[in-house]
């Protein structure tokens, strides 16, 4: 493809641009305001430390908001098999001040609990170290340490901590819930870094038993490379992990309709025109991201095919923990 032949880079063809043409060729290659897809799709396929991140697979089919809600809102999400409620925390100040916390949303808050997840599964624990790593991490994914990453990392923290958590799920032979909350505890910046740069995390934190035997039954790897490209894409970011979760499962294509999508995505959007060219961006960037992903767009909505994981699975066993179990009633 020259630069003249198409206005609309097509989905996935950032990545294979860049595979065929290397990241400098492939930027020549297309319009400017489609070069963030060849940067995501580079970045992606130049990693060679290949980390894992874990996603619980319930987030995969369920998510966050991407925006603030008014004050006082819960955030209720149907992702066939499960329902997620999340409910928002109170916090009280060493002063005794309470101080009413909404739901946690956006991508900062998408990165923090991925970052509990992946290293609760890690240690097979529901103790998670932070202290500096955090910090090491979050500086990794090519989070700023400046003021306002900061401000908007500390609120996010406290929102995770104070929430509450449902997950529930119908089905014809049986039904359930899991409810508690994300952590056991506080999640908050501590003291200053020995260098200066930034707050340091306290030393740990303990996820919510019952979310942890959820996690631990269904982890989703994920390419960590991946999350750092998509890092300030929320929406881009949920479709990364629900198309991890579900395209290396399929025998056959699956057509999702656009209802369906709105239904699942579409928080925020009021009508589905509005809605279907934000997927469509969002969706970009995400295969961008996943090389092997296989989607087609038609008519009625998108088409998925059977396609390779993000992380191969001898990468997975590497890490001592199970590929992922599909999501059922009884866990």
């Amino acid at each position: 493809m020259g630069k003249n032949e198409s206005d609309q880079l097509q989905l996935g063809e950032a990545a294979r641009l860049v595979q065929e043409h290397g990241a400098e060729g492939a930027r020549a290659l297309v319009r400017r305001e489609h070069r963030p897809l060849v940067a995501i799709a580079a970045e992606v396929l130049a990693d060679d430390a290949q980390r894992i991140g874990i996603s619980y697979a319930g987030f995969c089919v369920t998510s966050l908001p991407h925006k603030a809600l008014e004050d006082g809102a819960s955030w209720l999400r149907k992702g066939p098999p499960l329902t997620l409620l999340v409910e928002p925390g109170t916090l009280v100040d060493s002063n005794g001040a309470i101080r009413h916390l909404g739901v946690p949303y956006g991508a900062r808050a998408r990165m923090i609990l991925l970052y509990l997840q992946t290293h609760a599964v890690r240690s097979r624990s529901r103790e998670v170290e932070l202290g500096a790593s955090l910090n090491a991490w979050l500086k990794r994914l090519g989070f700023s340490s400046g003021g306002e990453t900061r401000a908007g990392m500390r609120e996010q923290a406290a929102r995770i901590a104070a929430c509450r958590l449902q997950l529930a799920w119908h089905r014809e032979t049986d039904a359930g819930r899991i409810a508690g909350g994300f952590l056991t505890g506080s999640l908050s910046f501590a003291r200053p870094a020995p260098d200066g740069q930034g707050m340091l995390w306290q030393e740990r934190v303990v996820l919510d038993e019952a979310f942890y035997a959820a996690l631990t039954h269904h982890p989703v790897p994920l390419q960590e490379a991946a999350l750092r490209a998509l890092r300030d894409r929320s929406m881009s970011l949920d479709l990364y992990v629900w198309l991890a979760y579900r395209l290396h499962s399929l025998t056959a294509p699956l057509p999702i309709r656009w209802a369906a999508l709105h239904g699942q995505f579409g928080a925020g959007y009021a009508k589905l025109f509005q809605f279907k060219p934000r997927l469509l961006e969002a969706l970009s960037a995400a295969l961008a991201a996943y090389p092997g992903a296989r989607v087609e767009v038609e008519l009625q909505g998108l088409v998925l095919h059977p396609s390779s994981p993000p992380v191969a699975a001898a990468l997975v066993l590497g890490h001592r923990f199970s590929p992922t179990a599909p999501l059922s009633g009884s866990d």
